[in-house]
């Protein structure tokens, strides 16, 4: 039951799920419904206060069940409960989820180097860099190059555009973007022109990209 209510919060769109993320998280030896819990606690920051209680009525699943994810997910070296006093000296726990975003970095890092063939360009970054204004940290590098096992380059600097062209300055945003074009068969930077070309003339809004639902997706 509890996997049903979990995906039904993947099919309203309340947990949104990197790409890269969803490629790559069977090699954490994890389950879906920990892989879906995982994403549900991403969304919530790297660090945060642990409240099964709120947990609970969000995810419409029993506290035993959150406790069990947590449990499993420690064991696992996937995130960290540590207790700390809040300002009224009361002890609480906090939930840090950095070895996951550690281990996944190491995976993606490990897939772009076994591909020699696979080359980004780096005025790429220093492009992203210019657009966000500020420099990409580690985690946001590992993003872009893991990209160019998919996309070629001029695809993702066509990407990059977009995301600027909508205002926002975001690896996540710019992920979802190529993410909603693999699935049209967009390949080349050509394929791109010719998509928003056509987007353009059908519709003279902005183009909006939305949290995409990879659940209803083929299985891989």
């Amino acid at each position: 039951m509890k996997q049903k209510q979990l995906v039904k919060l993947l099919e309203n769109k309340s947990i949104t799920v990197p790409l890269l993320f969803f490629k790559e998280y069977k090699i954490l030896n994890i389950t879906l419904e920990e892989f879906i819990f995982l994403m549900y606690l991403k969304d919530k920051g790297n660090t945060f206060v642990f409240d099964p209680k709120s947990m609970e009525e969000e995810l419409g699943i029993s506290i035993k069940d959150i406790l069990g994810f947590i449990s499993s997910l420690t064991d696992k070296k996937l995130l960290i409960i540590d207790t700390f006093k809040n300002d009224k000296g009361t002890l609480e726990e906090k939930v840090d989820i950095s070895l996951f975003y550690e281990k996944m970095a190491s995976i993606i890092s490990e897939e772009v180097i076994k591909d020699n063939e696979v080359t980004i360009d780096d005025s790429i970054f220093s492009m992203i860099e210019k657009e966000f204004g500020r420099t990409l940290n580690p985690s946001e590098l590992e993003f872009i190059k893991a990209w160019a096992t998919t996309f070629d380059n001029g695809v993702i600097i066509e990407a990059v555009k977009e995301a600027v062209l909508n205002g926002v300055s975001s690896i996540r945003y710019i992920d979802k973007i190529l993410y909603e074009w693999s699935k049209l068969g967009i390949k080349t930077s050509d394929d791109v022109k010719h998509f928003l070309n056509s987007k353009n003339k059908e519709v003279k809004e902005p183009v909006e990209v939305f949290d995409y639902d990879w659940f209803d997706d083929d299985d891989e």
